[in-house]
């Protein structure tokens, strides 16, 4: 498992409102930097913990409003890897009956924090975990899973059980409502496999492995140098050499696109933009959290569309 490394961010704001404890009207907190969830009226929902909100968005479309959640992270610029855990967010925890962590060392303060809880109750799911995948052999493990479909249709099934789990007299609602999720996933896979057919086999760049599990679903190599996108997600210094032998890639036009992270921007990174867009190469922005006013469907249905336009320019 990798230790990560705090990235060149903004300040992180780590606060987290209970309101969730209280109120009417079910919401998770997409787009939010409050991490705030309110109760249904009654407060019978399930209290779930996510600690993304990519990851609470999913459960609130398998919740058809019977859970409140509360995302941990959910402004664009704070650092999973690097996040600083508060009293607010323990308190939530203590309340969860489910709780949803990435994992692959990506979000290790919900494990922290759960071995300091008292709240043996809670339902954990591991995404990683769910996925099956491992580390290749002599490499790292690729912990953005919320990029493969297939773990998310997996996941999505993993959370209609929990859910059931919780509340049985509204398991067959959660089995149904994971169901339509995973439709909806169909044609994004379909897209992929669409530029696999139009695009398979060319090369394309990234800052990070953020995105690699859908550019490996679309048929495309990444010809980054590993050496720059493991610095670029330790948040290290890249060698001069790598640098320039990633520069290469768009003076010598050697890939079709740039898939850039712009959650962990810097200098380095901000040079690979420049020669990508210098050299007539297009770039594709890329996030780890849901942005604003997107869900989940959304968000990658255009973060697929946006690569397949960028490949066929």
């Amino acid at each position: 498992m990798r230790a990560f490394s705090s990235r060149r961010l903004a300040p992180l704001i780590p606060v987290v409102s209970m309101a969730f404890l209280a109120g009417c009207g079910s919401s998770s907190d997409t787009g939010s930097d409050t991490g705030a969830a309110q109760s249904p009226a009654g407060s019978s929902a399930i209290p779930v913990v996510a600690s993304t909100n990519v990851y609470g968005d999913i459960v609130e479309q398998m919740g058809d409003g019977k859970v409140v959640v509360t995302s941990i992270i959910s402004d664009p610029d704070q650092d999973p890897h690097s996040y600083e855990a508060n009293t607010q967010n323990q308190l939530a925890l203590s309340k969860a009956k489910v709780v949803i962590e990435n994992g692959g060392g990506y979000d290790d303060f919900i494990d922290r924090m759960l071995k300091s809880s008292d709240n043996s109750a809670a339902e954990v799911i591991n995404a990683v975990k769910v996925s099956g995948k491992t580390a290749p052999a002599g490499g790292e493990l690729n912990e953005h899973v919320w990029y493969d479909f297939p773990t998310v249709a997996k996941l999505a099934d993993r959370i209609a059980a929990a859910l059931a789990k919780a509340d049985p007299d509204d398991a067959a609602t959660f089995t149904e409502k994971a169901k339509a999720f995973k439709e909806k996933l169909t044609p994004l896979e379909a897209k992929e496999a669409q530029i696999k057919t139009d695009h398979g086999g060319e090369d394309v760049a990234i800052t990070e492995p953020v995105p690699l599990y859908m550019i490996e679903a679309s048929g495309l190599r990444n010809a980054t140098p590993e050496a720059f996108s493991e610095a670029i997600e330790e948040g290290d210094d890249v060698s001069p050499r790598t640098l320039q032998e990633t520069l290469a890639l768009f003076t010598d036009k050697k890939v079709k696109a740039l898939v850039y992270n712009e959650q962990t921007s810097g200098p380095q990174t901000e040079k690979a933009e420049q020669a990508a867009k210098a050299a007539g190469i297009p770039v594709v922005p890329v996030t780890e959290t849901l942005p604003e006013g997107k869900d989940y469907v959304g968000w990658m249905t255009a973060n697929v569309d946006a690569l397949a336009n960028a490949l066929a320019k």
